[in-house]
């Protein structure tokens, strides 16, 4: 079960990066980078680290964008992962 959660894991963080990319126009979204993504043990809820470049004005600006792209971004990803249950998407500000 482990090794299905670090699999899932890598397959979100990488389409939510391509999501922020190319799809997500708020332009409240600066320079994001999705650093890592965690799932819960029974993959219901992920939790999204993501690092901004910028002051902190662009990281609560882009805090704010990614809370209001949410919905968006799940529906993305369910269009293109596919798994019996979606995981709740929970951003995390990655201040390493």
């Amino acid at each position: 079960m482990q090794r299905r959660g670090e699999r899932l894991g890598d397959l979100i963080r990488e389409e939510v990066s391509k999501i922020l990319l190319r799809e997500v126009k708020d332009p409240r979204i600066g320079f994001v980078t999705v650093t890592r993504v965690t799932l819960s043990q029974d993959l219901r809820v992920a939790r999204i680290y993501y690092s901004v470049y910028g002051d902190e004005k662009a990281k609560e600006e882009s805090a704010l964008g990614l809370q209001s792209a949410k919905g968006f971004i799940r529906r993305e990803l369910g269009k293109r992962v596919r798994v019996k249950y979606l995981p709740d998407i929970v951003f995390t500000f990655d201040d390493s």
